[in-house]
């Protein structure tokens, strides 16, 4: 790398204080654990205050808007503190599009938690949660051996249906399949 370049790199850094790391790569140097093969999806917030205190294991996808917080500053302004607490999420977990997630929680492992769901307390493993505040509406393998049953009647669609490979054509065979119905997309 030539001197100019390392002059930049070092006037971005030191004076113009920008950090160009993803949030998540600051929040595991602060102290978040974060287990293997986990997908954040866009928008997502990890505390970043209190990242110390979240664990996410193995095999988690948390979806778009997805917010973790350790800490609930409702209590700030009349009791001078903020309430804290661990957040803890297991494996095999996934965790729908705009949930949040709040102090105190533990997510068992093989959990989903449902689109928009507010988890205020612990969510025991092979569970499927939804609402707010989330709660257990079935179990994991119910889920999905009801979904799997699904299949069998639904449209089936493969990787050619995806977004940078889909042709127009595709596009409008999977309108009209999916008109009345939902389907399933690898």
């Amino acid at each position: 790398m030539n001197f100019a370049i390392k002059l930049y790199l070092w006037f971005r850094k030191k004076v113009l204080k920008v950090d160009d790391r993803s949030q998540v790569e600051i929040a595991v140097e602060n102290g978040l654990k974060l287990g293997e093969n986990v997908h954040i999806l866009g928008e997502c917030i990890i505390d970043p205050g209190h990242c110390w205190l979240i664990e996410i294991g193995n095999n988690v996808t948390l979806a778009p808007r997805v917010h973790i917080l350790a800490h609930d500053a409702s209590t700030k302004n009349e009791l001078g503190y903020t309430r804290i607490g661990r957040v803890q999420i297991g494996d095999d977990v996934f965790i729908g599009t705009g949930s949040i997630i709040l102090p105190n929680v533990e997510i068992g492992n093989r959990v989903i938690i449902g689109a928009g769901s507010v988890v205020t307390h612990s969510i025991p493993e092979n569970s499927v949660a939804v609402g707010n505040p989330a709660r257990v509406i079935k179990d994991y393998d119910t889920y999905m051996k009801e979904n799997k049953e699904k299949m069998e009647h639904m449209p089936l669609f493969d990787s050619s249906y995806i977004i940078g490979t889909i042709t127009p054509e595709k596009k409008q065979e999977m309108q009209e399949l999916l008109n009345a119905q939902s389907g399933y997309i690898v």
